[in-house]
Order: C-alpha cells, then sequence, then structure tokens
C-alpha cells in the first residue's frame, strides 16, 4: 500500500518509521525548510531526533505531490490543523481514504475529530487510529498495540489488516465516538496526576484520580453514544494509563511543571511540542457543563489553566466535595 504521511512531527515521522518497511511511504511537512533539512540530514531532528529516515521514504513540503498516488492518507497534524488539512486533501484527492492520529476536541467548536471532519468533508472514508503509543517506542521498534476507528467498520477492519505488523499491533473498532473520547479526556486526566505527582501526594491518590478520571470519561462519553466497553479498552483504559504514569508523556509533564510553579505559558513554550489536554481540559469542560455531565477533574484543571486556582487549592477542592455512591 501506498501512504501519505501529512504532518512531520514526532508521531507523524515514528509511524512512517513504522510502517516504512512494509508500504511506499511519503512523509509530508507544510514547512519546505523543514523538508529540505530532513532531505538534507535524513532526519527528523526537529521533532524525533535520532532516528535515521531510511532513502525508501520519500520527503516533500508539496501536499498535490505527496497524496497523487497514495492509496491512504495518515493525517498527522494536531488537533488544530485536522480540519484546514482535511478541507485541502478533499479538495486535491476528494476519494482518497484517510486516518487522523490527534487527539482532542476541536477549539472553539468542541467537537470531536470526526465531528469536525464531517463539517468539511462530510462524503469521506475516513477513521481515527488512537491508543497507547509514545512516539519514541514506536520509532525504536518497540511493540505496541492501538485502535484503528470508524464509524464504517469494514474499513476499520481493512486498516487494522492493512496497518497491523510484528511490532506495531492493531485493532479494529466501530466506535469512533468512544474511542476519540478515551484518547482526548486521559490527556486531562494526564495533567491532574502530574500534578498529583508533583505534589508527592502518593500513589494512593494518583490510582484514586486516574480512576476517578475514567469515571469522567466514561460519562462524557455516554453523553456522546459512545459504548462503556470502549473505555475499557486499549484507547481508554489502556491510552489513560500510559499517558498519566508514563514519563514521555507531553501531559503529564505539563502538570509537574504546573505543580513546580510554572506558568501555563511558560510551559507550553518550554515544551516546544503540542500538549493537547491544555485546550481540551477548555473545550472538554465548556462541552461538559452544556451537557450537564459532572466532571470535576477536567473542571479543575481548566480552572487551573485558566483561572490561576493554585494547585494545592484545586486538590483540596477535589477532596473536600460530598461523598458519593461509586
Amino acid at each position: 500500500m501506498r501512504i501519505a504521511v501529512l504532518g512531520a512531527g514526532a508521531w507523524g515521522t515514528s509511524l512512517a518509521l513504522s510502517f516504512a518497511d512494509r508500504h511506499a511511504l511519503t512523509l509530508w511537512t507544510w514547512q519546505a525548510e523543514h523538508a529540505k533539512a530532513m532531505l538534507t540530514c535524513r532526519e527528523n531532528t526537529d521533532f524525533l531526533p535520532g532516528f535515521p529516515l531510511p532513502d525508501s521514504i520519500a520527503i516533500t513540503s508539496d501536499l498535490s505531490a505527496a497524496v497523487a498516488a497514495a492509496d491512504l492518507a495518515i493525517m498527522a497534524t494536531p488537533m488544530a490543523g485536522l480540519r484546514t488539512t482535511v478541507a485541502e486533501l478533499a479538495a486535491i484527492r476528494p476519494e482518497l481514504p484517510f486516518v487522523w492520529v490527534c487527539k482532542g476536541l476541536e477549539a472553539g467548536t468542541g467537537l470531536l475529530p470526526h465531528q469536525a471532519v464531517a463539517t468539511v468533508h462530510p462524503a469521506a472514508t475516513c477513521g481515527a487510529l488512537s491508543g497507547p503509543s509514545f512516539a519514541d517506542e514506536v520509532a525504536r521498534g518497540l511493540p505496541a498495540a492501538i485502535t484503528m476507528a470508524s464509524a464504517d467498520g469494514a474499513f476499520a477492519d481493512r486498516m487494522a489488516h492493512e496497518l497491523h505488523g510484528p511490532r506495531l499491533r492493531l485493532y479494529a473498532n466501530d466506535d469512533i465516538a468512544g474511542v476519540e473520547v478515551g484518547g482526548a479526556v486521559k490527556n486531562v486526566m494526564a495533567i491532574a496526576t502530574g500534578i498529583c505527582d508533583g505534589l508527592g501526594l502518593g500513589f494512593n491518590a494518583r490510582a484514586a484520580l486516574m480512576t476517578r478520571g475514567l469515571a469522567e470519561i466514561c460519562r462524557f462519553g455516554a453523553s456522546l453514544g459512545a459504548r462503556p466497553e470502549t473505555f475499557m479498552g486499549l484507547a481508554g483504559m489502556g491510552d489513560l494509563i500510559l499517558t498519566c504514569t508514563g514519563d514521555l508523556s507531553r501531559n503529564r509533564r505539563v502538570g509537574l511543571a504546573l505543580a513546580a510553579g510554572k506558568s501555563p505559558d511558560d510551559i507550553q513554550r518550554e515544551l516546544g511540542h503540542v500538549a493537547e489536554g491544555v485546550m481540551t481540559a477548555r473545550e472538554v469542560a465548556r462541552r461538559s457543563d452544556a451537557l450537564g455531565i459532572e466532571m470535576p477533574i477536567t473542571a479543575t484543571v481548566r480552572d487551573v489553566l485558566d483561572n490561576n486556582l493554585p494547585v494545592r487549592a484545586a486538590v483540596e477542592r477535589l477532596m473536600k466535595r460530598d461523598p458519593k455512591h461509586e
């Protein structure tokens, strides 16, 4: 299969490396200088240094050239770039199937990725790749398992079969809303867990926070039509565990830095990469409020990020909540 990976960040580059041994790969970046640098040194020094790009991976900043002969496009842009990239693809090759790997809700609209895609390309054959996966580990060839989700179950099955490999195992799922909610909200919970660990509150607190975070994910997902069992799988519990506990998690690092007293703006600047949980916390809190869904951890993370709520006051606020039935 001929694959165009659209977006040369860490995750897009990692997927290109993972699939290159079985498929013809083109890696696209919107920045001409970035493409030139990767062609010169055969490495993505900006976003995934230390991993040579084999000559079999074509590199370009020309979107039309990238998708001209492709059988599949993988959208590896941040959530903020998904709508624009899909619209551009639709103008060039509207029949080309594609999947996206971003996780979050669209800023301003609060839409899940598949909902945003439907507004600009309603006839698309498409889906989402999600699950517990750090780019660095996938690029190193370490074992991982992720979910291929689409409302079109046959497409999900076909892509899971085509993309499945000896080191990257894929499972098909037709609950795209559930897969996307799990992938989005776990980033908010990772910020909360980073705060918890950064304050030295212990493993008991971390376990409680993750468990109650999963309850919030399930409530939010149910309100959007997701199936409960999805959140017990890779795109739910699996991604939550990884992102809340793994030191490679950008969102966890945001929480650790907040606990150390750094401002959200300084943290984002120092990361140098997108931490999707920051925007997602705002959008999930806004949408859950509109739906009447109780999400106290999400609301607290939002208030720490946007309303200058001190992290210790945030912990106290959560602990002082009235007792509830589980």
